[in-house]
């Protein structure tokens, strides 16, 4: 990923949610090493940000390796007007952070996103410590800075533990290895990649099926005929309605492969309001585990 991407700012900014110290934060950061990380609220703020130029890129989850997929996220995308530019995996390294004071033997409760909890709750339950719900995991290390208390303490990331100026207990507290979070990159900009040899590129794109028998099976079907790789699926109702499934796809495919233009005239046939959402460079980090 280049930065040639940006308008021609000063200081180009990225968008996140999320405390400073969040693991979107640390994403933007491993990414965009020169960009500003400007921190949102809500994912949806941090959308607006690009949507009214006030940023040129966002950093987004969409999904992590053990808490499956951020469904609040999938909601939002037919909403909104930006396009996917890229992708970024994130290993997720769970600290177990406390005050300068305060040791593991200590800590009685400790505070992190539920999602964060509940990838540490083995490691949690063998040292009887209770877990408690924040907004984020970097707020809850601001929490435990803002404290003091050396009985309780936070799950976060290691940038946290800098930011807030916290002792870090244990790291790799997670209960599984090799925890990983996929992050979308947003742009207003639909930039399609001119297409390399040797790189593989993700297209994906939105689409409702007719009101025709098997017409999911038919328009899956094309890509199966054509050798596409159908890499992700995903299906939710549109503003909460039931007379009509979308669908989110990824398949592994360059909008100019002979192949991939083949498979997306038979999908004509059989769905509608297809719309891209974007194609570009596949993560190594998706080859590096096979």
């Amino acid at each position: 990923m280049t930065q040639s991407m940006t308008t021609n700012t000063a200081t180009p900014i990225i968008a996140y949610q999320g405390h400073q110290g969040a693991y979107s934060h640390l994403s933007c950061q491993q990414m965009f090493p020169n960009f500003e990380a400007h921190a949102c609220m809500t994912f949806s703020a941090a959308m607006a940000m690009v949507e009214c130029g006030d940023a040129q890129i966002a950093m987004i989850p969409v999904e992590n390796s053990t808490a499956g997929r951020v469904e609040e996220i999938y909601r939002q995308l037919p909403h909104t007007s930006l396009y996917v530019i890229g992708e970024h995996y994130e290993p997720v390294n769970h600290c177990l952070l406390g005050t300068h004071g305060s040791s593991l033997e200590q800590i009685n409760t400790v505070g992190s996103h539920p999602q964060a909890l509940a990838q540490c709750d083995k490691h949690l339950n063998s040292l009887n410590i209770r877990p408690l719900a924040t907004l984020d995991t970097a707020g809850a290390a601001l929490e435990v800075s803002q404290k003091g208390d050396p009985s309780h303490g936070a799950i976060a990331s290691s940038l946290a533990a800098k930011l807030y100026d916290l002792r870090i207990l244990q790291e790799n507290f997670q209960d599984v290895q090799g925890n990983t979070t996929r992050f979308l990159i947003l742009s207003r900009e639909h930039q399609i990649p001119a297409p390399v040899a040797e790189q593989k590129y993700i297209t994906s794109f939105l689409f409702t099926v007719r009101n025709i028998p098997s017409a999911l099976y038919k328009a899956m079907g094309g890509f199966a005929t054509n050798n596409v790789n159908l890499i992700k699926l995903e299906s939710y109702t549109p503003d909460g309605r039931m007379v009509a499934t979308q669908f989110h796809i990824d398949v592994e495919a360059h909008p100019d492969d002979a192949n991939m233009i083949l498979a997306m005239d038979e999908l004509a046939y059989f769905a509608k309001d297809i719309r891209m959402l974007g194609t570009y460079a596949a993560s190594d980090y998706r080859y590096a585990e096979v």
